[in-house]
């Protein structure tokens, strides 16, 4: 597994160097930042943004050390200005980049939210993602088990989650394979890695003890 809870599955795909840690890692485990005309240091989530990216890992820890030394200076070879609260910054817009990724999923039938559903789908169907409540209770959430080859993340609040199902609140979800699943993995490790959230590969029961 690689840093922010992204599975090293996709190590073949673009790399880039993190200027906080100096390694090299898939680009789809770091987060793009761009300096816009005035200076200002842009996290760039959607990797669009034109100009040069500097890439910091997925991580707190990183993405602290970055802003404390003021690495993105040395990395652009110019003064910068970096926002107020920047880290703050990048995980609230990488956790409403997983709401909007999951209600897209939840539009196009590929989601569902409840206890009983998402019990069902884990039953009948091929679940690619389980997605459970931070602030879920812990013995509601053992109850249900994560296929073999299934990923698990505990990373939204009930909230948050609620959001993306258009719900006051949601504790149980899962996302079916194919479709925005693999998106929604990748979105999911990254605010995994900032907010140092349970999450991995397996949670709960596995399928084989359900």
């Amino acid at each position: 597994m690689g840093r922010g809870g992204a599975q090293t599955d996709r190590a073949d795909g673009p790399e880039r160097r993190c200027i906080a840690t100096g390694e090299v890692q898939p680009k789809h485990g770091l987060i793009r930042f761009v300096v816009g005309p005035d200076g200002l240091v842009v996290p760039d989530l959607g990797e669009k943004l034109p100009g040069r990216g500097i890439w910091v890992a997925s991580e707190r820890a990183a993405l602290d050390l970055a802003v404390k030394k003021n690495l993105f200076s040395r990395a652009a070879k110019q003064p910068v200005t970096l926002p107020d609260g920047l880290v703050d910054i990048v995980e609230a817009g990488l956790a409403r980049r997983l709401t909007d990724l999951i209600a897209l999923s939840r539009k196009a039938g590929d989601a569902v939210a409840g206890f009983e559903k998402v019990k069902d789908w884990l039953a009948t169907r091929k679940v690619a993602v389980l997605l459970q409540a931070t602030d879920g209770s812990e013995r509601g959430k053992s109850k249900l088990w994560t296929p073999t080859g299934a990923r698990y993340f505990s990373v939204l609040t009930a909230r948050e989650l609620g959001l993306a199902f258009g719900r006051q609140s949601v504790i149980h979800g899962a996302l079916a394979a194919g479709g925005l699943a693999p998106r929604v993995v990748e979105g999911a490790a990254k605010l995994q890695g900032l907010r140092k959230a349970d999450g991995g590969p397996t949670a709960g029961k596995d399928e084989r003890n359900a």
